[in-house]
């Protein structure tokens, strides 16, 4: 938490693989229930947040689960790491899934989970509407509000449903458009991209980025950009009025990898050092 730049520090609290990092009633394919290490990761970390002054957000992937029959995904026609973008291996077929059965039996029972047991929330950053219809997207981001009414919802809900925009992984658009118009909002096709601007109602962005090539991690990926390249990405996309979400990936341990450490003291230096 010490390393983590203020004043928030967002987390996962699902990914694709469907593996919950809190204790969850629905589904003990999680952290508490299904490991030696036996505690609630997010509740420890919600404690550090409060601790430390930094709000919490948490990630969660609500349409593709690897660990549930009828995860999304399966709207895809190219392959995920070589195979498919749903379980295959597990569960084949793509044609006898239902979406709508996950969402009951585990997306909707999971928000609602971690809206409500690990205080003040300021964000949920959802990932990848996939197969999802517009009702659900609203549906959660109801029960979102719901339960915390000033937590912010990135755009990949999807299906038009948000309160602000996530720009595609690393990306630094070279200018903002002088107009985005808010016609794009009925079409969901281009609301559901995951690159470019569009429409936000509180004229809220980001771009979400990583240090190297990995969102996680990887021994072997030292293609680490410099901290004055993080830094020159931070100034340009704030000068375009979009946050700079950056990832950092820990080991299998939960250590930060010194390289990402290092990185970010240093770009704090360099942004100290032109205020000076």
């Amino acid at each position: 938490m010490r390393v983590t730049a203020e004043p928030g520090a967002a987390r996962y609290s699902k990914h694709h693989e469907g593996f919950a990092l809190f204790d969850s009633d629905c589904d003990a394919y999680n952290i508490k229930k299904a490991t030696p290490f036996g505690r609630d990761l997010i509740a420890e970390l919600a404690e550090a947040c409060y601790k430390h002054g930094l709000k919490l957000g948490l990630y969660y992937s609500q349409e593709l689960d690897w660990h549930h029959p009828h995860g999304g995904g399966y709207d895809k026609t190219t392959g995920c790491a070589g195979t498919a973008w749903y379980n295959n291996w597990d569960f084949p077929g793509a044609d006898n899934k239902d979406y709508s059965i996950c969402f009951n039996e585990k997306i909707k029972p999971q928000v609602k989970e971690i809206m409500t047991k690990y205080g003040d929330i300021c964000l949920i950053w959802f990932d990848t509407p996939g197969v999802m219809t517009k009702a659900q997207s609203q549906e959660l981001y109801d029960l979102v509000k719901q339960y915390q009414p000033d937590c912010l919802v990135n755009s990949r809900l999807g299906n038009g449903v948000y309160d602000y925009v996530s720009l595609g992984d690393n990306e630094i658009p070279a200018e903002r458009p002088a107009k985005i118009s808010k016609e794009r909002a009925g079409d969901m096709q281009s609301m559901n991209d995951l690159f470019g601007f569009k429409y936000s109602p509180y004229n809220l962005y980001e771009t979400a980025a990583t240090l190297n090539d990995t969102w996680g991690f990887k021994y072997y990926d030292h293609n680490w950009k410099t901290p004055e390249q993080i830094l020159a990405n931070k100034q340009k996309l704030n000068g375009m009025g979009v946050n700079y979400l950056l990832n950092v990936g820990p080991d299998a341990l939960g250590r930060i990898p010194s390289y990402s450490v290092d990185i970010l003291r240093r770009v704090r230096e360099l942004e100290t050092q032109l205020l000076r």
